[in-house]
């Protein structure tokens, strides 16, 4: 069987110019990045005329099963292309944090893939390494005025701006800098977050215009005056700067799927630690020059279809026209109990143990938020006809088909049917709405959430995390939405309770405000904004042989 990186290596890549003609995107409209990249001029967000369908893919609960969500995006791109429909997929950047870690890659697999796939995985067009030093340059401004003398009066132990790199890197998480004295800097305590979790990437994800982003950097909040006052980057002077990092950061990218399907692989927060898509320069983009556009949202629907519901739905104005629920067999096996060593045998009481993960992701979308949807079960040899029927009585019962998938096997050939019923619920009304209103108090929004969404009982929070939130809402940030940071491997806060749990409350341990990405951050258990390292990462396997041939990519 071959690999996600051999696939991708033998195949015949169009000349990049050919995929944005396919689009109808003009000469004058791109720049290269090399045969097989291109950036997207900004201007073409705002075309008038097309207006496509969006259509939203997302999963289950993830589990070490895998569930195939990016590759099912893919697919199901390529499936609308064979059955004659202009589409455009747009999908997030992958992390080098994951790809070293454990992932070891994220642009799709099998025959459903964007390609070059060695590019997209590592450093791309370099949008993340501008975020980083956008990110860092604010941090190195911020140590810089307190040392300069501190006109704007700042706290040092008030400071919440942390520094950034796109790697897992455990070690970096709680540091003391500026040690050595003298002109060495102001000792303090500091940290790192991954690139991915800076406010800086949600900020560039969320931005509808160069001046709107330099708006929003300008409105970050850095730290705290001694007398209580927020500090921004607009008060450092630096929105200029790190608005120049950023501008061609902000350009859409241009690719292609393996079957010649124009691609937009744009801006990557992950959704457990920020809202999960990619960016609104992109979608627009996208929904300017295709008919359907096919884009995801990370981990389950829980986190990544819900901050893309809640959050940049609502910032961008947009209107899912259907969502796709991606599930296997074999994960929800694991969710009703089964270890992933007997993954590869029938076992109906498993399954129907594991099947209300499904059935809660489902009724979240079709009965909080509004919106039409189909699952998408990624078929495994080892599925027997008897699983599938039982996933398909259960979902009829709600209303909702269900489509095998053999994308990674067949590419778009093995999407056609999903791509069908795609186009079938974009031909229906649907009545979207968020799960709430942005202007309420933010413990009824988190509280919305976690009863609404996760099927929880109600939060708790920390006394830190009370008096925070009194104090967002004395300055004024209380009506903004909230992006709440949980575990991805369960609806609640606790990553070993797989499954649909009930008769748990959430645990919120301190909350902090993204002023220029225009939401409250939430951080609920353990979770970390910055991760670290298998005991076996994924960089171990990836090498380069003499001719720069690329391994271990997967």
């Amino acid at each position: 069987m071959k690999s996600d990186i051999e696939i991708a290596q033998e195949a015949k890549l169009e000349h990049i110019s050919k995929i944005a003609a396919r689009a109808g995107l003009t000469e004058d409209e791109i720049e290269y990045y090399g045969k097989h990249k291109a950036k997207i001029d900004l201007s073409v967000s705002g075309r008038k005329g097309r207006q496509g369908k969006l259509v939203l893919v997302t999963a289950i609960t993830p589990t070490p099963a895998g569930e195939g969500k990016t590759t099912t995006t893919i697919g199901l791109a390529d499936g609308l292309s064979r059955i004659g429909k202009r589409v455009v997929v747009a999908l997030r950047e992958p992390s080098l944090g994951p790809v070293f870690g454990v992932k070891g890659g994220a642009a799709g697999g099998g025959y459903a893939q964007v390609v070059p796939m060695e590019d997209i995985n590592l450093h791309f067009t370099g949008d993340f390494h501008a975020i980083g030093a956008a990110n860092n340059l604010l941090a190195a401004m911020l140590d810089n005025h307190i040392f300069q003398g501190n006109e704007l009066n700042i706290d040092p132990e008030r400071i919440t701006w942390r520094r950034c790199v796109d790697m897992n890197d455990r070690q970096l998480r709680n540091i003391e800098d500026g040690l050595g004295g003298g002109k060495n800097g102001v000792p303090r305590k500091d940290g790192y977050d991954i690139t991915v979790a800076s406010e800086i990437m949600a900020v560039l994800c969320l931005a509808s215009s160069l001046a709107d982003l330099k708006a929003r950097l300008a409105r970050i909040i850095v730290g705290y005056t001694y007398d209580g006052k927020p500090v921004t980057a607009g008060d450092l002077k630096a929105a200029g700067a790190m608005t120049a990092l950023l501008k061609d950061a902000l350009k859409p990218n241009l690719v292609q799927t393996l079957e010649g399907t124009p691609a937009i692989v744009h801006g990557g927060p992950f959704a457990n630690i920020a809202h999960g898509c990619n960016s609104v320069l992109a979608t627009r983009t996208a929904l300017a020059l295709g008919d359907y556009v096919v884009t995801e949202a990370g981990f389950g629907a829980d986190l990544g279809a819900e901050k893309f519901f809640d959050i940049k739905c609502r910032a961008a104005g947009l209107k899912p026209a259907a969502v796709v629920v991606v599930a296997t067999v074999r994960a929800l096996k694991m969710h009703g109990g089964l270890p992933k060593t007997a993954l590869g045998e029938e076992n109906l009481p498993a399954l129907e143990a594991g099947l209300p993960n499904l059935l809660r992701h489902l009724k979240n979308v079709t009965s909080v938020y509004g919106l039409p949807a189909v699952v998408a079960v990624n078929r495994f040899p080892t599925d027997t006809d008897a699983e599938i029927a039982l996933v398909i009585e259960k979902c009829k019962a709600l209303g909702v088909n269900v489509v095998l998938s053999t994308v990674w096997a067949e590419g778009g050939k093995g999407g056609e049917a999903l791509a069908e019923e795609v186009v079938r619920l974009c031909g229906e009304k649907n009545d979207f709405r968020f799960c709430y209103d942005e202007t309420l108090p933010i413990k009824e929004k988190i509280g919305a959430v976690a009863t609404k969404v996760y099927g929880g009982d109600g939060v708790d929070y920390t006394p830190e995390a009370e008096e925070q939130i009194a104090r967002f809402e004395e300055l004024g940030y209380g009506k903004t939405p909230v992006c709440i940071a949980k575990t991805q491997y369960s609806f609640s806060d606790d990553a070993t309770r797989l499954g649909a749990p009930d008769g748990f409350r959430i645990t919120v341990r301190s909350v902090k405000i993204s002023a220029g990405a225009g939401f409250v951050v939430v951080l609920t258990g353990n979770i970390l904004t910055m991760p670290g390292l298998p005991k076996v990462p994924a960089a171990e396997r990836i090498d380069v042989d003499e001719n720069g041939k690329i391994t271990g990519l997967f």
